[in-house]
């Protein structure tokens, strides 16, 4: 079986750079388009196409807020805002200064001990939000230092 085409070698290009990057930046795909004489348009296009390919670098962290109706009850929008204050980024906005991401989550399933929070895939339940100091409290050991 011969090698394949620059063409057909793309994909499986983009798909190895990114497994031990993590992600595919400007520079990476410029060096594949000269690598397999394609214009850096087609090269772009196809990174950008495909779900699979990650273009901006990787968050360092990732904090979602169950705002469904069980955790809005418990609340949830008083985690949201405090959340807003200790990561200085809003829901949905990106990356904070510090490299975290705010995002909603509709359902965590486990409703009975909200309000919840999702930080990079670790649940943290049952956050006193009644009472600002242990929220701040503990936001600093789940969020900051990873004591979910």
């Amino acid at each position: 079986m011969g090698s394949a085409a620059p063409a057909d070698a793309l994909i499986e290009r983009l798909h190895a750079l990114q497994q031990g990057l993590g992600y595919l930046p400007a520079s990476v795909l410029a060096a594949v388009a000269r690598e397999l004489a394609l214009p850096l348009s087609r090269v772009q296009g196809v990174a950008s196409f495909y779900h699979l390919f990650v273009l901006p670098p990787p968050l360092l962290h990732r904090c979602g807020v169950c705002l469904g109706t069980a955790c809005q009850v418990r609340g949830a929008a008083a985690l949201l805002v405090a959340l807003e204050q200790r990561l200085g980024v809003g829901l949905g906005q990106g990356a904070g200064a510090a490299g975290w991401s705010l995002d909603e989550q509709s359902c965590l399933g486990a409703c009975s001990f909200g309000p919840l929070l999702l930080v990079d895939g670790a649940l943290a339940r049952c956050l006193p939000v009644d009472d600002q100091d242990a929220l701040a409290e503990r936001l600093d050991a789940v969020v900051l230092n990873g004591q979910v």
